[in-house]
């Protein structure tokens, strides 16, 4: 995970146009760090556990590892684990931290308009009960690096394309708190939470072993697993999620071909060049002149 932040200038277009978002970002917080990191926020999003804080707009918070607390004027204190997303409302004082011990992973997105307005007034979702247990829902962290990669491009009406995605997120996690799936199995919630951890892992190789110490499972039962349920090795089904995620780099960005392989965890430039051109039948250079 990359850290990344960004506040959104909003102007009377963006509020014309109903919905808009005016933050987007991801942290990874190692323990025993100060939480927040202030000098990273405007001063009307920066508080201290102490006092807490009061914002003007809604916003959605997933945390993909680690754990804390959140307490709000709605709500007593509460233990957040990774899976959570929690949702804060305008007007309603909160405050929320990482448990010092062990730190957590988050991504967040800010918005607000006269939509999300009618959808919070009709109930659809509420400040008495703002957590959705999500787990390790590989389309909301998706839907999320969706929003940083089209925030950071910055191209001709991203404004309006990233609140079709906060909207999809809205409505993924209404989904998920509606009509959760019934047991699928205690096999298949691994393999999900292991694709959800590679996936967290596309900019560095993954030492699987390593990672496997996270699941209750044997390392050659959980590649035999992994390859069942999904047709792919554990290690190829990564390296396909960095090859694609190049792939999107090189339409959408005007980084260098040395700095895209950097990017998805490739230290060789040759090596990651050849990987790509078996994958897409084209060298990364020839395949960006394709797309322009």
């Amino acid at each position: 995970m990359k850290n990344y932040c960004k506040y959104l200038n909003i102007s009377e277009f963006e509020k014309n146009w109903g919905f808009y978002v005016n933050t987007v970002g991801s942290a990874k917080v190692e323990p025993n760090k100060n939480y927040p990191n202030n000098r990273q926020h405007p001063i009307d999003h920066s508080f201290t556990w102490d006092k807490g804080r009061i914002l003007d707009g809604y916003y959605i918070v997933f945390i993909t590892k680690g754990e804390g607390l959140l307490e709000s004027a709605k709500t007593k204190a509460y233990n957040i684990q990774a899976g959570t997303c929690f949702l804060l409302f305008p007007g309603v004082w909160h405050r929320y931290k990482p448990h010092p011990q062990h730190g957590w992973e988050e991504y967040w997105v800010g918005f607000n308009g006269t939509y999300p307005d009618e959808l919070m007034k009709k109930g659809i979702f509420n400040s008495d009960n703002p957590f959705i247990d999500v787990g390790h829902n590989e389309d909301l962290l998706q839907l999320f690096h969706t929003l940083i990669k089209t925030v950071s491009a910055a191209e001709i009406g991203y404004r309006q394309i990233v609140s079709g995605v906060t909207l999809q997120i809205l409505g993924l996690i209404n989904a998920v708190s509606k009509y959760q799936t019934p047991d699928i199995g205690n096999q298949s919630k691994l393999i999900s939470k292991a694709k959800f951890l590679l996936q967290e892992s596309i900019e560095n190789p993954v030492n699987l072993e390593e990672m496997v110490k996270e699941l209750p499972m044997g390392y050659s039962r959980f590649r035999k697993v992994f390859k069942e349920m999904t047709g792919q090795s554990p290690n190829q089904y990564h390296l396909n999620l960095r090859l694609d995620r190049a792939r999107d780099l090189l339409t959408s960005t005007t980084l260098t071909i040395n700095e895209i392989a950097y990017q998805t965890g490739f230290d060789s430039i040759f090596y990651f060049s050849r990987l790509f051109k078996k994958k897409n039948g084209l060298p990364p250079k020839e395949y960006r002149q394709t797309k322009l």
